[in-house]
């Protein structure tokens, strides 16, 4: 796929990224280093008490090792379907419920830069693991979202207007994370967490995104991320 502009200037950044992370320490998969700050002398806020021990297992990798390279960045727990937004300093900005793809997964269908939205199967429609370079954009209705990957049709965005059958606003508002996976691919949080800090943390420049695992373990996927970066 062609990339001009803005997709060419991305694909510039994310290269640049990947350089500059090479340039820490590489740890072994079994078991990243992290820095000597301890994750409690952050100013995460309370909004943590409600992360997973991978959520803050990654958090401390990430700022530990810089490894968001000064951009924002967030964490997608697939686990606990809960997503964290935090400042270039990792001080959180805030966190909230997310809805995510209905097939559990840590990998996109192959070729799906070719496949169109509703073909997408039920067992297809996953939320790939992995980090990601953010850019702000737009949908094809026009809408502000948060592109995770664009060839992938991958993004965070605000609630939608969904068939009633499939209850999102409930599935957000509901005290388990059993029932927020339904959409078919992005990570979907409430449009008024998404107006107060989704869009003012991610909309004017690139971030770092991180989906957590679910099929594997999270210092499995972050030790091998540090390899790659060799």
């Amino acid at each position: 796929m062609l990339f001009t502009g803005q997709r060419l200037h991305a694909c510039i950044v994310h290269v640049a990224l990947l350089v500059g992370a090479a340039l820490f320490p590489v740890m072994s998969c079994a078991a990243p280093a992290m820095a000597a700050e301890p994750l409690d002398s952050l100013d995460t806020g309370l909004a943590l008490e409600f992360a997973s021990d991978d959520a803050r297992y990654a958090l401390q990798w990430i700022v530990g090792l810089g490894d968001n390279q000064g951009l924002p960045f967030v964490i997608v727990d697939k686990k606990g379907t809960r997503i964290f937004v935090f400042a270039a300093d990792g001080r959180l900005r805030g966190a909230s419920a997310a809805l995510l793809g209905l097939t559990p997964g840590d990998h996109s269908v192959p070729g799906i830069e070719q496949r169109s939205v509703a073909s997408l199967r039920v067992d297809e429609r996953t939320t790939p693991a992995g980090r990601f370079v953010s850019e702000p954009g737009h949908n094809l209705q026009g809408e502000a979202i948060v592109w995770i990957d664009y060839a992938a049709k991958l993004a965070i965005h605000r609630l939608r207007p969904a068939d009633p059958k499939e209850r999102r606003a409930e599935r957000l508002g509901s005290a388990t994370p059993d029932d927020n996976r339904i959409s078919i691919g992005c990570v979907v949080v409430p449009a008024d967490f998404y107006d107060a800090v989704v869009a003012p943390v991610l909309s004017k420049s690139y971030g770092v995104v991180y989906v957590l695992p679910e099929t594997q373990p999270v210092r499995r996927m972050l030790g091998a991320m540090a390899l790659s970066q060799r």
